[in-house]
């Protein structure tokens, strides 16, 4: 589904004002599931959550860490809830046996790199990792989710789109109120300049850590090519504008609903429209997941990467959980 219109902006207009009722039900209810106690486990756990629905680059702050870790020399496993996915687990995604229909395209961008757990019930799912050797937990998302007690909570924050109109769910896209969610949380990571104001809107004195995305090696190699651009992600419009920041020549560009669930028919027409403009097919690493396996070779990919403005910030807040993690026996 794609975010109504009246999410972004001010939220003025009728919509969010008859919303309101349900917004504030809501909230009530995210306010209780918070409150309950968590499972409290040996080894650090480390979320990257933030305050709205949709994305706001939790994946790609998760796998910095995870990166991060490994050169400590620490096993991190990722822990997720599976969004789009339809097994519950905990289950181990196997990137050559699960697809996204499965365990849903995060979960198989985080296992290509390190272990990466799919479980609707958080406790259970670091649990199973734990008993495999993990020494510590990444969770993708999950600040709203109590399963788990968290040893380092960061709120990430989309520069571009902040909080949108400030609104809880269904009234506008905040999943309970953002002094709410920051009050949970050691740092916020703002991607991104600040453009929607968004960090007016944190509690004094939280720590800002800055952070951009950047592309991958790959890109050097798109300038002054034509490109049809296509993906299902939460703000596509920044997946376009990368793609010209290095040079690309957007020939054409068909964004789709975040998490959009390609299939053969959808990349054939995708297809048909890049050959009628003689330009290269390309969509993001999270979209490519999602594509049929016969249509990939067809298709390029532009990844990305996160650059800390200061890496050292980020680094001394792992310092404390490095210290903590058990030693193998």
């Amino acid at each position: 589904m794609r975010a109504p219109d009246f999410w972004s902006g001010d939220g003025g207009g009728i919509a969010p004002l008859l919303l309101s009722p349900l917004a504030a039900l809501y909230g009530a209810a995210t306010a209780r599931r918070v409150a309950r106690p968590g499972l409290q486990l040996p080894i650090p756990v480390i979320c990257c959550g933030n305050a709205t629905a949709g994305g706001a680059g939790k994946t790609t702050v998760s796998l910095d860490i995870g990166q991060r870790l490994a050169h400590r020399g620490v096993a991190a496993h990722f822990l997720t809830r599976g969004y789009g996915g339809s097994l519950k687990g905990p289950v181990r995604v196997d990137i050559e046996r699960h697809d996204s229909k499965a365990v849903g395209d995060e979960a198989l961008l985080l296992a290509g790199t390190r272990p990466t757990w799919v479980a609707g019930d958080r406790a259970a799912g670091g649990q199973a990792a734990m008993a495999n050797g993990a020494q510590a937990l990444i969770m993708d998302d999950g600040l709203q989710n109590p399963g788990l007690n968290k040893d380092l909570s960061l709120l990430v924050v989309d520069g571009n789109y902040g909080f949108g109109n400030g609104r809880i769910i269904p009234a506008g896209p905040l999943r309970e109120p953002v002094q709410a969610a920051a009050s949970r949380t050691r740092a916020a990571v703002l991607i991104g300049e600040d453009e929607s104001g968004a960090l007016a809107q944190l509690p004094p004195g939280l720590p800002v850590l800055r952070a951009r995305l950047v592309p991958g090696p790959e890109a050097e190699l798109l300038a002054g090519q034509p490109v049809f651009a296509f993906c299902g992600i939460a703000n596509p419009r920044k997946f376009f504008n990368s793609l010209q920041e290095v040079g690309a020549v957007v020939a054409g560009r068909m964004p789709y609903a975040d998490h959009y669930p390609f299939d053969s028919g959808d990349l054939r027409e995708l297809l048909a429209e890049a050959d009628r403009l003689r330009a290269t097919p390309i969509t993001t690493a999270k979209d490519f997941v999602r594509i049929p396996p016969a249509f990939r070779s067809r298709v390029k990919v532009l990844t990305i990467r996160l650059k800390w403005d200061d890496p050292l910030a980020i680094e001394a807040l792992l310092d404390p959980l490095a210290q903590r993690v058990p030693v193998p026996a």
